[in-house]
């Protein structure tokens, strides 16, 4: 399974699960900008970052998703990070996490960084030890389905489905847990196509209804929206993004203006 674009875009689309797996409140990821960082002049790249959006007393969070065993991975990733830093210095303190399916994989020694986990400064998380999925978050059960066999999978797939309809309020919160769910079904099912899945678990049908096809568009245009700030910082002018995005001049020149008063 390509686990880390999987997590990459868990992460990207709902930070706020991130902070949920390491005990924070979900608000915490408004503060937070997440993205993936390559270092420069190396061959380094971290596979995300949680950045404060502003300069207070948020901590930076640096993300490793590792599902094999590395004999060298906290040496890496110890790199990775002080490059990072060297390199940008920011002036918020960073903390460290590291997602593992099973404590098995966490083979590497600690003996020349033990001080960074006593203090919590880098928290390891094992998702098969997370609890059972009826108790946890269904966000947090939208992670575990990652490591589970195929024929759990099945099942707690049609779980998760069915209390995303009926729990979650928000239709563009929604759409996305269902879309992340039948994402990481197809990794699981590489002999299925996309169809075959949503027709196994009900998802072709609830892609029909209205309200779908309304919170869709919704995020279409939310993504858009969001994308405006990285496209002025490259130099584009407004006339040239809204050409680019399929948008008006004014909700590009608006959407300058937030950034800015931000």
């Amino acid at each position: 399974m390509k686990t880390d674009s999987i997590f990459y875009r868990l992460f990207q689309e709902l930070p706020s699960i991130f902070f949920e797996l390491i005990g924070e409140l979900a608000t915490e990821a408004n503060a937070y900008q997440f993205s993936s960082v390559e270092i420069k002049q190396t061959a380094f790249r971290i596979d995300g970052v949680f950045l404060p959006i502003q300069a207070d007393e948020n901590p930076t969070y640096f993300v490793e998703v590792q599902f094999q065993s590395d004999s060298e991975i906290y040496a890496r990733l110890f790199a990775e990070i002080f490059l990072y830093l060297r390199q940008n210095i920011p002036q918020n303190d960073w903390r460290g996490v590291v997602i593992y399916p099973t404590r098995s994989i966490d083979t590497a020694d600690i003996k020349y960084d033990r001080e960074f986990f006593a203090s919590q400064r880098i928290l390891r998380i094992y998702l098969d030890e997370l609890g059972g999925v009826a108790s946890l978050p269904i966000d947090i059960a939208t992670v575990k389905l990652v490591i589970e066999d195929e024929d759990t999978a099945i099942t707690q797939a049609r779980q998760l489905i069915e209390r995303t309809r009926q729990e979650i309020n928000s239709e563009l919160q929604q759409r996305q847990l269902l879309e992340l769910i039948e994402t990481i079904l197809v990794y699981k099912f590489p002999r299925m196509s996309r169809e075959e899945i949503e027709a196994m678990f009900g998802l072709s049908e609830l892609k029909q209804t209205r309200v779908y096809q309304e919170a869709f568009q919704e995020g279409k245009q939310e993504g858009k929206l969001e994308a405006i700030p990285r496209l002025l910082a490259l130099g584009l002018t407004v006339e040239q993004i809204a050409e680019a995005l399929g948008l008006e001049i004014e909700q590009v020149r608006q959407a300058a203006q937030n950034q800015s008063s931000n």
